[in-house]
């Protein structure tokens, strides 16, 4: 739950912040005095501070500067009076979120308490990259060891220590944005600000104001004056999502922005400065749209300071079961499910799908297919309807896991599909294992089987790799002390020849 600190010394006010997030899920901390507030900051952890700028024991400005001085990436809403608005544009100088005028609009506190939240979230979960986290870790991962992965993080090392724009490229749902906050977060302004715009999910008019602001009276509905996210990112980075969806006149002043770092609020008159670095990403041909006319030339190249195009899921060979085998993981602990394995059938048809939604699409699959999972194996018939029906691509139009994958190394027993691969797989005898434990009418089959085929996986793998315990781990996804614990309780003989123990 996001917790959010109100600092007034009008209890009215925190009577009034609680009523209007409770529904939002948001526990609201109140704090009395600037002094108490501080406290609370070092010992509650909020993901957001309202703070009144009048305070009885300290003004607000000085209060703001000590929470910053504690955490620089909390993010602080000012509360001012209608007539002390300059103490809150002092505050937005000094790094300030937002602010507030008093009494409290409802619907403003929830839409900035909201997008506050979100910008703590985007700036404090880390992104891990080139590992498998553990279901139990707080944070985002890039999961991934084929060589285009490699080269993104090479990539995101090499240009993150730097204040270059970045642009992004790659289908949608690949991890643009993961790859924005990393960049951010392994960068020499991860103490600032990271905010992020979608520009196609909103109008022109909308995404003018949202980037930089607008002043009361500019269009209808603009009641009050309204901080952009240039002005809130000062000193930080700001994430432009879809920016080949950007009109022509949001085109002309984010180009300005970037040659003069300057710009004016929507029906302002009164230029503003900032210092803001821009991480951008398209799924679009930008090249083609400039040519085209629709998007600025002199734009493309200030936003194109260094390129990083991510690859498509489909082709990313062995990545796609280490992603399967990492959201199985961290679903079975935020959806309370203990699914251990994927069934052969399931798993040829999550490789043979081509994947046009990516990571994201993959991701959802599994999940997907987790909820409708009754057992510890995701069967294929968990599956969604268009996995299903997807025609088969053939083996040399896709890009199936390499040799050195886990879905090829496994043999038969942990991806037998086509009718070749269940022929080997009865002649090793599982069949016949099988019909035999059914004419003994055993009460336990379901176990049993598992059990064997978990024998007969690691068996196939374990001489795959010639009795080498880390390569067989990696293969599996598992890490070697669990090999090691499966090897012993599986009677597995390591020589010369893999075999079980009689």
């Amino acid at each position: 739950m996001a917790r959010l600190l109100s600092i007034d010394d009008d209890r009215s006010v925190h009577h009034l912040v609680s009523r209007t997030l409770e529904d939002s899920g948001v526990e609201v901390v109140p704090a009395l005095s600037a002094e108490a507030g501080i406290e609370a900051v070092k010992a509650q952890a909020p993901d957001v501070v309202l703070l009144d700028i009048m305070l009885p024991d300290m003004s607000g400005l000085d209060a703001f500067r000590l929470i910053r001085q504690h955490d620089p990436r909390l993010p602080v809403i000012i509360a001012t009076s209608a007539g002390s608005s300059e103490n809150a544009i002092e505050a937005m100088k000094l790094g300030a979120f937002d602010y507030l005028t008093k009494p409290i609009d409802v619907e403003n506190l929830e839409r900035l308490v909201g997008h506050a939240i979100e910008s703590r979230r985007l700036a404090s979960v880390p992104v891990g990259m080139n590992n498998l986290t553990r279901p139990q870790d707080r944070g985002d991962a890039f999961v991934g060891r084929c060589e285009s992965m490699q080269e993104i993080f090479k990539s995101i090392g090499r240009v993150a220590p730097q204040s270059v724009p970045v642009l992004i490229r790659g289908e949608s749902g690949t991890g643009k944005e993961l790859v924005a906050r990393a960049i951010y977060q392994h960068g020499s302004r991860s103490d600032g600000p990271f905010l992020a715009v979608n520009c196609a999910a909103l109008s022109e008019t909308l995404l003018e104001s949202e980037l930089f602001g607008h002043e009361k009276g500019a269009f209808t509905g603009a009641q009050d004056r309204r901080i952009g996210k240039f002005e809130q990112c000062n000193g930080g980075t700001i994430f432009l999502d879809e920016v080949g969806d950007m009109s022509p006149t949001v085109q002309s002043k984010v180009l300005r922005l970037l040659q003069q770092q300057t710009f004016e609020r929507v029906g302002g008159n009164s230029t503003i400065k900032t210092d803001v670095r821009i991480i951008s990403a398209t799924n679009r041909d930008l090249e083609e749209m400039c040519d085209e006319g629709q998007f600025r030339v002199d734009l493309f190249y200030r936003l194109n300071g260094y390129t990083i195009t991510l690859p498509p899921l489909r082709e990313r060979g062995d990545d796609r079961v280490m992603l399967l085998q990492h959201f199985l993981a961290g679903l079975n602990k935020e959806l309370n499910r203990d699914v251990q394995g994927v069934a052969p059938d399931a798993m040829q048809k999550l490789l043979d799908y081509d994947w046009p939604g990516n990571v994201r699409e993959l991701q959802s699959v599994v999940k997907q297919a987790m909820l409708h999972c009754s057992g510890p194996v995701l069967m294929a018939s968990a599956l969604p309807a268009e996995l299903q029906s997807a025609a088969v691509r053939p083996r040399a139009e896709a890009s199936q896991p390499s040799t050195n994958g886990m879905a090829e190394k496994a043999g038969a027993a942990a991806h037998a599909s086509s009718e070749d691969e269940a022929e080997d797989f009865a002649e090793s005898g599982f069949r016949d294992f099988i019909r035999s434990r059914i004419a003994v009418g055993t009460g336990d089959l379901y176990a049993e089987t598992l059990a064997e085929m978990e024998k007969e996986l690691l068996t196939l793998v374990l001489t795959h790799t010639s009795g080498n315990q880390s390569e067989a781990s990696r293969i599996l996804g598992i890490t070697r002390g669990s090999l090691r614990n499966k090897i012993r309780s599986n009677g597995i003989v390591i020589g010369p020849n893999i075999k079980v123990a009689q």
